[in-house]
């Protein structure tokens, strides 16, 4: 008979066996921890709402504006253009000199015009001689009346058609029409040009204003005096100052819109020809509440309390390109949502994200 005997177990594999069986309840333990947090973690972010800018409410100056556009004219110009068409012989290369009323700028070729003239004063001279002619017969008592005065009438009619012809002539010559800058000039020599081509500008260097056009449901707010801001692409970044001198009292009824004058500071910049974009400050108030535009929806702001949006009701005052004034309802300092939107929910918690607003 055999007996078997079982060894006894070793300690140190018993330890590690159950090692083994404690280990995948640790790792589930650990995992469910790790989900906890996670989960917390989200619910704390979910919680907090979405990231939306504020700004603060600030003091400065308000201003209602009117825009237009333009160009610099000189106050006091005129244009030359010739009467007739013709061909440029002569040009007088002064752009840029002062020129004197009466002076000669340019000429046109006049032969054609000329050799009329001289077919006119032969004609002349001919029917002077047969009304000299019919008056000899007529004291003689050979020819009737009636044959001295038409070559009477004749002779009348051919000196009318020598004047109206050397008036003519003076046609083919461009003379300046005002003491003046000849602030450009156009044309070469042998160019054909018709009547009314604009050959020379001439005019007084100084003062200088900005012509520009206002649209009809804009010029009631406009008024002779008010300031104007002025910028232009040859200037970058330069607010440049005018002032309102002139309002034309009709409007154009195609464009609908209104001419104004803009005067302009003897010590300007600005030259002749260039293009100009006014605002007219037609209203203006200094030291009151003010937001971005883009914080006003419906007349109202969306102000943040303890991380939360709370729609209020304000009262508005001037609208300005950027910023609006807050007449009441508002507190300087405060927090606002700009730039607003009507999807943002009043109550709704938000993460605020603080920027700074451009200078009014």
């Amino acid at each position: 008979m055999d007996v078997r005997v079982t060894p006894p177990e070793i300690p140190e594999v018993a330890a590690s066996q159950a090692a083994n069986d404690r280990r995948p309840v640790r790792s589930k333990l650990v995992i469910a921890a790790g989900l906890v947090i996670a989960l917390a973690g989200v619910a704390w972010w979910l919680s907090r709402g979405p990231a939306i800018t504020v700004v603060r409410v600030t003091r400065g100056a308000a201003a209602e504006i009117v825009y237009a556009t333009g160009a610099v004219e000189p106050e006091t110009w005129s244009r030359s253009t010739p009467l007739v068409r013709g061909r440029i012989v002569e040009r007088c290369r002064c752009e840029g000199k002062t020129v004197k009323a009466g002076d000669v700028l340019a000429r046109l070729d006049d032969k054609e015009a000329l050799a009329t003239l001289n077919d006119l004063r032969a004609l002349e001279e001919f029917q002077h001689l047969e009304f000299d002619r019919q008056a000899q017969l007529l004291a003689r008592g050979v020819a009737t009346s009636q044959a001295y005065q038409r070559a009477e009438s004749d002779l009348s009619r051919i000196r009318a058609q020598i004047a109206a012809q050397t008036q003519r002539l003076e046609y083919y010559k461009l003379v300046a029409p005002m003491d003046g800058t000849v602030l450009k000039e156009d044309g070469e020599v042998g160019d054909m040009v018709d009547p009314g081509t604009i050959l020379y500008r001439i005019g007084l260097e100084m003062p200088l204003w900005v012509i520009a056009d206002v649209n009809e449901e804009d010029i009631p707010r406009v008024r002779v005096g008010q300031k104007a801001l002025l910028r232009t692409d040859a200037f970058a970044g330069q607010v440049l100052p005018g002032f309102v001198k002139q309002i034309t009292p009709a409007g154009d009824p195609v464009s609908k819109t209104f001419r104004v004058r803009i005067g302009l500071p003897n010590d300007t910049p600005l030259r002749v020809g260039m293009s100009v974009e006014a605002n007219i400050v037609s209203r203006e108030k200094l030291d009151v509440l003010l937001v971005p535009a883009n914080a006003v929806v419906n007349n109202s702001l969306l102000t943040i309390e303890n991380d939360r949006v709370r729609l209020r009701k304000v009262e508005i005052g001037i609208r300005g390109t950027g910023f609006v004034e807050i007449v009441d309802g508002a507190s300087e300092g405060e927090l606002v949502v700009s730039p607003a939107t009507t999807n943002i929910r009043g109550g709704s918690r938000v993460r605020p994200l603080l920027t700074e607003a451009a200078t009014p």
